[in-house]
């Protein structure tokens, strides 16, 4: 099983989603994201049936660097060992996912300034009256 080098990762991933992150370039530039920890696969119904059945798989977490094209190429032109991957927050739904990485984007104004790769902040979420 290959390891992977993330910062604060000492949980049992079953317990959890997916998780908010920090990557954090040699020059100090950042990106915060999400990723999940599984990915959710269909295989066709059984004989006789309509449904189709639904399995999960680990997902690429342990060698995921974000999505943002600026900080791939960075990655692939300085090497990955250059690179600090932290994770903030773990998440259990969807839901927190979205909510957590476009809050803390927004908590750091990371369209304004320079110092991050995000150049996008892309979420859509519905009011969760009485959870907490």
């Amino acid at each position: 099983m290959k390891m992977s080098n993330w910062e604060n990762m000492s949980v049992h991933i079953e317990d959890y989603l997916g998780f908010i992150y920090l990557i954090t370039g040699p020059d100090g530039r950042k990106y915060i994201g999400k990723k999940t920890f599984w990915f959710e696969r269909t295989r066709p119904p059984l004989k006789g049936r309509k449904n189709k059945r639904h399995y999960k798989v680990e997902s690429d977490w342990k060698d995921y660097y974000g999505s943002s094209p600026e900080l791939l190429e960075d990655v692939e032109r300085l090497g990955k060992d250059k690179f600090r991957r932290e994770i903030l927050i773990l998440c259990n739904s969807k839901w927190e996912l979205s909510y957590y990485e476009a809050k803390m984007q927004f908590d750091k104004e990371v369209l304004f300034d320079d110092g991050y790769y995000n150049g996008i902040i892309n979420c859509r979420l519905r009011a969760r009256k009485g959870k907490r």
